[in-house]
């Protein structure tokens, strides 16, 4: 990620709306939300959210796919690491304690909860 796309990813992430609606769809997951849950989960109206998409989308943080009648909003997670990893690429400069919170934060929202399956 270059500099420029940073900026449009922040500029696009900074609104509440579509910080919510970013936030809605990496809980989500790779499932995603169909744009009528998304819009009550993030409480904005269908037309709001339809302008708040179309910003998100353009900055490449989330994509959309059709599933019959509904489509299907997801976060674009390489977008979203890539974004963390321009903010954080010269972070510690010989200097790893000051990245050990947000490499411990990371590590503990991507840990599998509940039983893992045996082979």
């Amino acid at each position: 990620m270059d500099e420029r796309q940073a900026l449009s990813a922040f500029a696009a992430l900074g609104q509440e709306h579509r910080l919510r609606i970013v936030r809605a769809l990496v809980t989500a997951g790779p499932d995603g939300l169909a744009a009528g849950v998304l819009a009550a989960t993030v409480g904005t109206a269908s037309n709001n959210l339809s302008f708040h998409l179309k910003d998100l989308s353009h900055a490449g943080l989330i994509q959309s796919r059709r599933e019959g009648k509904s489509v299907i909003y997801t976060a674009a997670y390489p977008a979203l690491s890539d974004l963390i990893q321009f903010l954080m690429r010269d972070c510690c400069q010989g200097h790893p304690e000051v990245c050990t919170p947000a490499v411990a934060a990371l590590a503990a929202c991507c840990t599998p909860t509940g039983d893992v399956a045996r082979a």
